[in-house]
């Protein structure tokens, strides 16, 4: 479908979605989408594109595009907005490559609960951590630098997979490169699983640490099988996933991991400008009794200075001081380097974003544009995507992968699912298992889902309390299958675009008829409740002598001379039905609700 050319002028900020230029244009989402193809571009509807892009499709669509301008501050047009964009290579899109030089990786170390994750950062950060002047206090920001040689790599403590994902969830791209910790002696775990999904939906290279290795009953070879099972082949299995045996205990095969760490980081060339005001994001936060409110902050480009001015979401503070993991006092922190800052007038979330800007004036009208746009996008905020969304998008030839969560009762009923669930779809269009466990559905699951954009499929599982609540809140389908051909079937369909949800009818209350009276042109059924209940919003059958003659939907409902939402059973009501006055004495009236049941 060709948009209609319109002779208007838009303005839009540095840095919007697709779905955000569909809306100032007046168009749909599906139409910016297939202009961009046309232009060589594939994006999908929440991704983030630059204003150049925006005014190539606006000016081919028949519109005007221009920079967005505060009226009470020019030089918010020169001070760059930054969106939450949850691409890791964002800050530098618009780079000059001449200003980029390499910088620290930044690690994150994920696994089971009792793998031995603290004990793996405490020997990397008492062997390795960066030594500053005498007289530094320890203190823990989440963050510290190690030095390998010559070189450095920043890890981030983290509580978990679950805050790296909730971290990802809102728009923050932290991490690039994921330490998966497995123990010798147990293998791949539950939780195990999950960080594997969590670092495949984050899109960061793999390096599995395969720990106590110096435990009686290790085995390592178990270990790589199971990695295989979770499509993790060792290197040495013919694979691509690197695996360093490690004992964390006794600092045995500590300097090879680190080795494989700064190998990753040079594959993915990880570069910034240390010459520009800093952008980065928020680490953790919390507020301190003494000091106010404390900000560990991951510097991702350019320099962050002692006595710069931040924007922090919707709020702006200057930093009074900056301390690195190790209490020393800093002026400067460069790329990948993460500081605990003072300063801010607020507690931001982790996974804010922040930047540096030059002055006061441009601090608050960048703040009052972020709460404009915040406040425009609130009612049209992204919704996961749910089978019936990825039919329209496959419409759109936007989508090339179904993104799922699969949580089964037990192993026996996994291998199958996958196996039939990989054979599904073409080159064009396939489906991506984010997670694969056995498990009732769970928090960290709709999580993880919404991070990731994926479906929740479940099979002999159920939700728990809390997972369905947030998954209620955010809106992320969760469906359950007792029958495996029918998940295979409905996803099959979905990814041939021939999915349509199948509803029922479910009775909620029947109604007798005791007389009827005239209200004008309408006709009012003087009724008795006699099981369940009638709503205002329910629709209705008409049953004569157990044969049906009309189905539609409430007019009115009346308790005396006023409308009510509901009518439940041995009480008496005035219901009306629209565009139906053949009503009579004794007649049946059967409310029910149409849900959807998959």
């Amino acid at each position: 479908m060709t948009a209609e050319i319109k002779d208007k002028t838009i303005e839009v900020p540095p840095q919007l979605t697709v779905r955000d230029l569909a809306t100032a244009l007046d168009v749909s989402p599906i139409n910016i989408i297939k202009q961009l193809m046309n232009d060589g571009i594939m994006a999908s509807i929440n991704q983030t594109i630059d204003f150049d892009t925006a005014a190539i499709v606006g000016e081919e669509m028949g519109f005007e595009v221009v920079p967005f301008k505060e009226p009470e501050a020019e030089e918010t047009v020169a001070a760059k907005t930054e969106e939450m964009v949850s691409l890791r290579q964002s800050f530098i899109a618009d780079e000059d490559p001449a200003n980029l030089v390499l910088r620290p990786p930044v690690v994150t170390v994920l696994g089971h609960v009792d793998h031995g994750k603290t004990t793996l950062l405490d020997t990397i950060r008492h062997a390795s951590v960066v030594k500053g002047e005498a007289g530094g206090i320890t203190q823990h920001i989440g963050a510290y630098q190690v030095q390998v040689d010559d070189r450095l790599i920043t890890f981030l403590d983290t509580p978990g997979h679950a805050a790296f994902t909730a971290m990802r969830a809102r728009g923050a791209m932290l991490t690039d490169i994921v330490v998966l910790l497995v123990a010798a002696d147990d293998g791949v775990m539950p939780q195990t699983k999950e960080a594997i999904g969590h670092a495949r939906a984050a899109g960061v290279p793999i390096i599995v640490a395969i720990n106590k290795i110096d435990k009686a009953n290790a085995n390592i070879e178990k270990v790589k099988q199971d990695l295989a099972n979770q499509n993790l082949v060792p290197e040495d299995w013919g694979g691509d996933t690197v695996c360093v045996p490690i004992s964390a205990l006794n600092n045995e095969g500590i300097d090879e991991l680190l080795d494989n760490v700064l190998l990753a980081a040079d594959v993915a060339e990880l570069k910034a400008n240390p010459n520009r005001p800093a952008q980065g994001s928020v680490v953790e936060a919390k507020m301190d009794d003494k000091r106010g409110s404390t900000a560990t902050l991951l510097v991702q480009n350019g320099a962050l200075k002692q006595g710069d001015l931040l924007v922090v979401d919707t709020f702006y503070g200057r930093v009074r001081a900056m301390f690195d993991g190790q209490g020393q006092r800093l002026k400067k922190a460069g790329p990948s380097m993460a500081v605990s800052v003072l300063g801010l007038p607020d507690v931001p979330a982790a996974g804010d974003m922040f930047e540096v800007v030059k002055n006061k004036k441009t601090a608050e009208a960048l703040v009052s544009q972020r709460k404009a746009a915040f406040e425009a996008t609130r009612q049209t905020a992204r919704r996961p995507v749910s089978l019936e969304d990825f039919l329209s998008l496959l419409e759109g030839e936007a989508v090339k992968e179904l993104n799922l969560i699969i949580k089964v009762d037990v192993d026996g009923s996994l291998e199958p699912i996958i196996n039939s669930l990989k054979n599904l779809g073409d080159d064009q269009h396939k489906v991506k298992i984010i997670l694969q466990n056995t498990g009732n559905i769970s928090e960290s699951d709709i999580t993880l889902a919404l991070a990731s954009n994926a479906i929740v499929v479940g099979f002999n599982v159920q939700v728990d309390g809390p997972a369905s609540r947030i998954a209620e809140t955010e809106k992320i389908e969760v469906r359950l299958y007792k029958v495996i051909y029918k998940l295979i079937e409905d996803i099959e369909l979905a990814l041939k675009g021939l999915y349509e949800p199948v509803y029922e009818d479910r009775v909620i209350g029947h109604a007798t008829v005791r007389a009827i009276f005239k209200a004008g042109k309408k006709v009012v059924a003087g009724s008795y409740i006699t099981a369940g209940k009638v709503t205002r919003d329910a629709r209705i059958r008409v049953v004569r002598n157990r044969r049906l003659i009309h189905t539609g939907k409430i007019g009115s409902l009346r308790r005396f001379t006023e409308d009510v939402a509901e009518v439940a059973t041995g009480y008496e009501c005035g219901i009306g039905i629209e565009n139906f006055n053949n009503l009579a004495e004794g007649d049946i009236l059967e409310a029910f609700v149409v849900e959807r049941i998959n």
